[in-house]
């Protein structure tokens, strides 16, 4: 019998993220099918808000509806925790998959208010304020993954935090474009006006300011790197399986930041990718690193963790 929940949950992957579909092939069949069921269930929150499908097209919503659709994400997110049979087989996934791992309430929650920043036009104004979004729209999404995973010590959902940090600031440097012609700015608007640009965006968006801007970004890239540093040794704790596809996506996602960094204010008139080969590469070097955590690294404590910012 065919399972429809599991098939929409691979379809979702399938269209919403290539970089993330190759990486979840690695895992154990059971840690992907739970992977998939999470990821449908997240984006579909993120569609929801920003009226896009799968992560693409843009439809404008006005300010009542966004607050109207995010009441209704809580409440079916709040309904499928208290195990309320759910008709929408993007809530069935996630029911299945926090009941299974027995997801705090809180976490599922935490993403969800991210979105609700969004819907408010938080502005950014420090480092620690995007940081703030990073663990809500992102952080929080790899602690419930490394949980999906089978970790539940907080030093390592500590680490597995840690790369949802470094993949948003990579989305936000990436994508800094874009936000801003859609009326969003995640960079500090206290970097901002260290490089003589208004924190609006209409000025992060204006061509003319291209180089102050990819300054800034890069600036944020830097501050990804530690934590991608922090990332690496967390992989040590997981099953080999997840612990191989969980280098293969941190090697993407640090590369698109380079491309992001190397490709100087001229990167983003089209969108940065890694192509195949590259990726292939990565992907082979991300075997390398989850063999050497396995069986060099495994049984050793983990470095300290550097004093950065933490949620968990």
């Amino acid at each position: 019998m065919t399972d429809a929940v599991l098939a929409a949950s691979k379809e979702s992957i399938v269209k919403g993220s290539k970089s993330f579909r190759s990486a979840s092939r690695l895992f154990d069949p059971k840690v992907r099918e739970d992977a998939w069921l999470l990821y449908a269930w997240c984006r579909r929150c993120d569609d929801e808000i920003d009226g896009q499908d799968h992560g693409h097209g843009q439809e404008a919503i006005s300010r009542p509806e966004q607050e109207r659709r995010l009441a209704r994400l809580y409440d079916l997110t709040r309904r499928a925790l208290a195990g309320e049979t759910m008709s929408d087989p993007t809530f069935a996934a996630f029911q299945r998959v926090a009941l299974r791992h027995h997801l705090p309430e809180r976490w599922p929650l935490d993403l969800i208010d991210g979105f609700a920043m969004d819907v408010e036009q938080r502005p950014y104004r420090t480092l620690d304020d995007v940081l703030s979004y990073c663990w809500h729209v992102a952080g929080v999404v790899g602690v419930m993954m490394a949980r999906v995973m089978g970790a539940s010590d907080p030093l390592v959902l500590r680490r597995a935090q840690d790369l949802g940090l470094a993949f948003q600031l990579t989305n936000i440097s990436r994508d800094v474009i874009e936000d801003a012609e859609n009326g969003r700015v995640y960079l500090p608007s206290e970097w901002l006006a260290e490089a003589g640009l208004d924190p609006t965006p209409q000025a992060v968006a204006d061509p003319a300011n291209r180089a102050r801007v990819h300054a800034v970004a890069v600036r944020l890239l830097e501050v990804a790197e530690p934590y991608y540093d922090s990332a690496r040794e967390g992989l040590r704790s997981l099953p080999f399986r997840s612990a191989l596809a969980i280098a293969a996506a941190r090697g993407v996602y640090r590369e698109i930041g380079r491309k992001v960094a190397r490709g100087g204010p001229r990167v983003w008139d089209r969108r940065a990718v890694v192509g195949k080969v590259a990726k292939a590469w990565l992907f082979t070097r991300g075997l390398l690193i989850a063999f050497w955590t396995q069986l060099l690294d495994r049984g050793r404590p983990a470095p300290a963790r550097p004093e950065m910012w933490t949620r968990v």
